[in-house]
């Protein structure tokens, strides 16, 4: 490898840092066309001669891809390169430049730069000494922040010559994996491994379960498996939709460039509160309350206290007036049709349409014998006319209603004991539905009955990253927007923090509607230090989940102890004040009752910490409930002892906390430490 600071680099090198840096401004000269041309589709499209709705469709679809193109961030064209010998089949003697995304100078030409995704550019990913795949030289470039009006340099290459059996990983992949966090999450589409590609690159209609320890890149890997899906099955996607599920919406801005970075767009990303949010959170559930209503049970809780409403019992018989003629269902046959939709078990909305459905069809198949087929005025009218005799055994409900019900203890249950219906009940039950404050957990159980009463709109695929942490209500929300979709599962059991966190995925898996999805594991890290990852280790025995234990190539990285029984606050800024002597970010983490002491005695010592959704930040303080996904350069980790014993599963708390440095560790405890 050869950079600007580099003496006297090789004239080889040389010359081939100038070709190489040549090649970019073409691509860059190509880029700008391309976004040209983008915008003058748009500006011509008006001309073509679609009409109407397929017109419409049209400048929609390049408008958008304009938009895309103008968006597209700044930064290198390409960090990788292949060359392949004679034993590469169809590429045999070809060279492809390796991008973010494709650039040409025409659609049907060679291109300058093919896509990351593209067939093409998994042998950079997996190409290797022992099989070369035929690939005779693999090379890597190492770019700076752009000086000139450029948006970055080329500033050195490495060249693996897999054809003679040379492999290595090289420094430039080194110092990208270990470059400073600073600003949002960053792609890691010039250092995807092997067995993360393998991942990234599964098939639309599997599910994937990703069992990823701290540092091996779960959260990238789904990012990078969405964007593969949408280049590769653009048509499919597009009809069927894409959701990015989180945690929050800190990690969300945290993670929100990395789609754009890989030239994807448009893609929704969300929390699950958001996506089943019927109403504003204003009320706040006490923990055993809150257990209880994420319990699976309530599944059957619910769909009983909904269909209890059902009664084909409550069929009298039918006579509707016409004229003189009086049209009957004899109550027999009422009854007959409530039980036979009941017993196929629809959608609660899609019943009661059946039940009209067929009444009208029982009225109509004795309106055609007695006089013929009956004009559609006539079956219009006897469709009005038998709404209120199915409103009778099949009334129209709101999901708000039933739940209410319950809660106010209108409804009995024997699914559930005595105590933990009394947990349930409302201690201040509201007039009704419209003025009752919803708890978070309120809303997973009105989203149970909405998707009993009407399916909810599905998305062809689902990426849920920390799904270790789902309950099993919020598992079946997820399952019925994802009913004929797949789903990209992320997480890692010893890191559920909530209190129905998951401890084996088969179960959490059958929850979801994917039993049969297999689980993969992520074992080694490349962004956590070792030290750093075998401290935390120390924790997995006491965590209670069947997890294999997580390694990190990284052998560098500092971890440091310091004890101050004293004047912890102290101690604390003495430690932030050396980590902020190095480069990269700072995060202090600490139990949330710590959080406003330490807050004070930073902001007195002139380090005045943002908060955790300041991405761009050098110094953070963020509770310990909020730093899961977050990750810093240095991070100084505030009383162990008082984070393990903050929440009911606080050890796997700590255990994220712990996992959060990129660089280095510095433990800060008072107290006896919990490992």
């Amino acid at each position: 490898m050869t950079t600007p600071s580099d003496p006297s680099p090789a004239p080889a090198l040389t010359s081939a840092l100038h070709l190489e840096r040549a090649h970019h401004d073409t691509c860059r000269a190509a880029l700008a066309a391309m976004v040209d041309g983008a915008q003058e589709q748009v500006v011509s499209g008006v001309d073509v001669s679609a009409s109407g709705a397929d017109a419409e469709v049209l400048g929609y679809r390049l408008r958008s891809k304009a938009k895309e193109m103008r968006e597209l961030p700044e930064g290198p064209l390409f960090f990788g390169k292949l060359e392949f010998g004679d034993e590469g089949g169809e590429h045999a003697g070809q060279t492809y430049h390796v991008g973010r995304l494709r650039v040409g100078e025409h659609p049907a030409a060679p291109p300058l730069v093919v896509d990351w995704r593209a067939p093409v550019s998994r042998a950079f990913y997996q190409a290797s000494a022992r099989d070369p795949q035929g690939v005779a030289v693999r090379r890597r470039f190492g770019w700076a922040p752009g000086s000139k009006g450029d948006s970055a340099d080329l500033t050195g290459l490495e060249d693996e010559h897999l054809g003679r059996g040379e492999s290595k990983a090289g420094g430039i992949v080194v110092q990208e994996i270990e470059r400073p966090r600073v600003g949002p999450m960053r792609d890691i589409a010039a250092t995807i491994q092997p067995e993360q590609d393998d991942l990234v690159r599964g098939d639309l209609a599997v599910s994937v379960c990703v069992q990823g320890a701290p540092g091996t890149g779960k959260t990238a890997v789904g990012l990078h498996r969405a964007a593969y899906l949408l280049y590769t099955h653009p048509q499919r996607i597009r009809r069927g939709g894409m959701l990015i599920l989180g945690p929050n919406r800190t990690f969300l801005t945290y993670i929100s460039e990395v789609l754009p970075a890989l030239g994807e767009t448009g893609v929704r990303q969300s929390t699950l509160g958001e996506e089943i949010g019927r109403h504003a959170v204003t009320g706040v559930d006490r923990p055993d309350t809150a257990r209880i209503k994420h319990d699976v049970r309530m599944a059957e809780v619910l769909r009983r206290a909904l269909y209890a409403r059902v009664s084909a019992d409550a069929a009298g018989p039918v006579v509707i007036p016409e004229g003189s003629y009086r049209w009957r269902v004899p109550e027999e046959a009422f009854a007959a049709i409530v039980a036979g939709v009941r017993a196929e078990e629809p959608p609660y909305g899609v019943g009661r349409e059946r039940v009209r459905e067929r009444l009208v069809a029982h009225l109509r198949a004795r309106a055609e014998r007695r006089a013929g087929p009956p004009p559609h005025s006539w079956l219009r009218r006897m469709t009005r006319a038998v709404g209120p005799y199915v409103d009778a055994v099949w009334p129209r409900v709101r999901s708000e209603e039933v739940v209410a019900e319950l809660l106010r203890g209108e409804r009995e249950t024997d699914t559930l004991e005595v105590r933990e219906r009394r947990a349930l009940l409302w201690e201040r039950p509201p007039r009704s539905w419209r003025s009752a404050r919803w708890s978070a957990a309120d809303l997973v159980l009105l989203d149970e009955v909405a998707g009993l009463i009407e399916h909810p709109e599905g998305y062809g695929h689902v990426v849920v990253d920390e799904a270790q942490d789902l309950s099993p209500m919020e598992c079946r929300a997820i399952a019925r927007r994802a009913a004929f979709g797949s789903l990209t599962v992320l997480g890692d059991l010893a890191q559920g923090t909530t209190p129905w966190a998951a401890r084996s995925w088969g179960t959490l898996l059958a929850h979801l509607g994917k039993p049969d999805t297999a689980v993969l594991p992520l074992t080694v890290g490349f962004r956590v230090p070792e030290a750093v990852v075998g401290l935390a280790n120390r924790l997995l025995p006491r965590l209670d989940v069947d997890v294999p234990a997580g390694r990190s190539l990284r052998r560098d990285g500092e971890l440091r102890l310091r004890y101050a029984p004293d004047d912890l606050p102290g101690a604390v800024v003495d430690a932030v004040r050396e980590a902020l002597a190095r480069e990269g970010s700072v995060g202090v983490v600490a139990a949330e009752a710590d959080v406003p002491r330490l807050r004070s005695a930073l902001g007195t010592a002139g380090l005045p910490p943002s908060a955790p959704d300041d991405l761009t930040a050098r110094l953070t303080l963020v509770p310990a409930s909020l730093v899961k996904g977050l990750e810093y350069d240095h991070v100084v980790a505030v009383e162990p002892a008082a984070i393990a014993e903050a929440e009911e599963r606080g050890l796997q708390r700590l255990y994220v906390v712990l996992t959060r440095a990129v660089s280095g560790l510095e433990v800060v405890h008072g107290r006896e430490l919990p490992f």
